[in-house]
């Protein structure tokens, strides 16, 4: 069984599964599948740990590097009809490993083989019964008298019955389209944000009422539009607030992510950011969401390789530049990871607001639970206000766990004894119990940053709720 395949199932039973995308893009590199692997790569910089972030930007580099090295090959020898990677001789398409990982790459390898062989020996026993004889196939689609193979390597069969007519697909959905989607998208508001109240009071005297009353503002000189940087633990809703303010500016809200910008030919990636830019200033009012900006804004005295520069470049001269222009525009940035983001992102001019996003407070847990608990069985008067008390610093995405496991082992005991029953608050707390919250390696790891690098004040906000919930760390 291949590699390949084994990552996917490995990705089927957890997509979230960041080594798991890191490896499925190395073994698409491997075998020239070009495109696949920067997706694959983009997935594992949403997924993965630190450790490994280094290691995914020197593959875009290398990959990135391989594309423009066949493309001027290309331009050199006169063939643009060419489409690059679909050579016959793969041998061009392998791409060379950095000497200084390859060990560490291997290491990454060994340690995941276990698992591998795991997951193929679970493939072929659930396969093994199968009606279909896998040597028949391989009997009818090895046959070299019914098929023969053209220039470009790819293999037709020559009768009428057996021809595969290909095309050339790229990409999936515009970016033209994705704009589309988002101004018929209704917006949200922060009525349908439960609790945060501090938060939105915030939200609405730094972003909201300078976008909504612009005839007071401008008469103080204060323009509206420009930069918002949201951060703070994963799951604890920075996007969905994010959709809110927009819906609270009576605004369109555009999402751009990794995969909209990153392109694997020379200058495409930044003339991306360039057209995303242009194609928001023509529908404004709008909030311009950049999701895990730290991905693309990356801190450039950590980079790896050059690669990214150009990109974080035309991102700062759009956000705020000689000829950029933000008015009636806000461009809000969401990351779980702030030290990671450049400093230039962080100056005034450009995201000059930054806004912690803290784990769901006392309310906000209610609301969530009741969100999750809807529609499902469950007893009539469930005490919401002693689980939101025992769930201190659980994320939304935490929350969601516990009415999951909750409801798990109701269905389990269900199956067991014959006997339907509702879900009930000693389930949930049972579940609570059961758990712990994932933000707190998130509060430990900003905890030392607060303490060493918080000379601007960026994380006073964050010092502030530590210093409340010190007996949690």
């Amino acid at each position: 069984m291949e590699k390949i395949e084994i990552m996917r199932s490995m990705l089927e039973n957890n997509p979230e599964n960041g080594l798991a995308w890191y490896l499925l893009g190395a073994e698409y590199v491997e075998t020239g599948n070009e495109s696949e692997a920067l997706y694959a790569f983009s997935q594992a910089l949403n997924y993965c740990g630190q450790e490994f972030k280094t290691q995914i930007y020197e593959q875009l580099a290398r990959l990135t590097d391989k594309k423009e090295a066949i493309s001027k090959e290309s331009l050199n020898n006169g063939s643009h009809d060419k489409i690059p990677g679909n050579e016959k001789n793969t041998e061009n398409r392998a791409v060379e490993k950095n000497t200084g990982n390859q060990g560490e790459y291997e290491s990454i390898l060994e340690d995941a083989s276990e698992e591998y062989d795991d997951l193929e020996e679970d493939y072929e026993s659930d396969n093994s019964d199968e009606g279909c004889e896998s040597d028949d196939l391989n009997e009818d689609y090895d046959s070299d008298e019914d098929y023969e193979s053209d220039d470009s390597g790819v293999n037709y069969g020559t009768g009428d019955d057996k021809i595969i007519r290909l095309s050339v697909v790229e990409g999936g959905k515009s970016r033209e389209d994705s704009f589309a989607a988002a101004q018929k998208r209704s917006p949200v508001t922060f009525d349908n944000v439960g609790g945060y109240e501090d938060l939105k009071d915030v939200i609405r005297m730094k972003i909201i009422k300078p976008f909504s009353s612009q005839g007071l503002f401008s008469r103080y000189k204060k323009k509206s539009g420009g930069g918002i940087l949201m951060f703070g633990p994963p799951g604890c809703g920075k996007t969905y607030i994010a959709k809110a303010t927009a819906g609270e500016c009576q605004a369109g809200f555009l999402a751009v992510h990794i995969t909209d910008i990153l392109d694997p030919y020379l200058g495409v990636s930044s003339q991306n950011v360039k057209d995303i830019f242009a194609k928001a200033r023509t529908m404004r009012p709008c909030v311009l969401f950049f999701d895990e900006i730290d991905t693309i804004g990356f801190n450039r005295s950590k980079l790896a390789s050059e690669h990214m520069r150009p990109i974080i470049d035309q991102l700062l001269t759009e956000i705020e530049g000689i000829d950029s222009d933000t008015r009636n525009m806000l461009i809000i940035g969401a990351t779980n990871m702030p030290w990671d983001v450049d400093p230039a992102f962080k100056r005034p001019g450009r995201f000059d607001k930054v806004i912690f996003v803290p784990p769901p407070d006392k309310k906000a847990r209610i609301a969530i639970l009741e969100l999750k608990m809807a529609d499902r069985p469950q007893e009539k008067q469930i005490d919401y206000n002693s689980i939101a008390e025992k769930t201190e610093l659980y994320s939304g995405a935490d929350l969601e766990n516990v009415v999951e496991t909750a409801t798990e082992n109701v269905l389990s005991e269900i199956l067991k004894t014959g006997v339907e029953r509702p879900v009930s608050t000693k389930d949930l707390l049972k579940a609570v119990d059961s758990t712990r919250p994932s933000t707190i390696e998130w509060l430990k790891t900003i905890k030392n940053f607060v303490k060493y690098s918080n000379q601007t004040g960026i994380y006073n906000e964050v010092e502030s709720y530590l210093s409340k919930r010190g007996r949690y760390l």
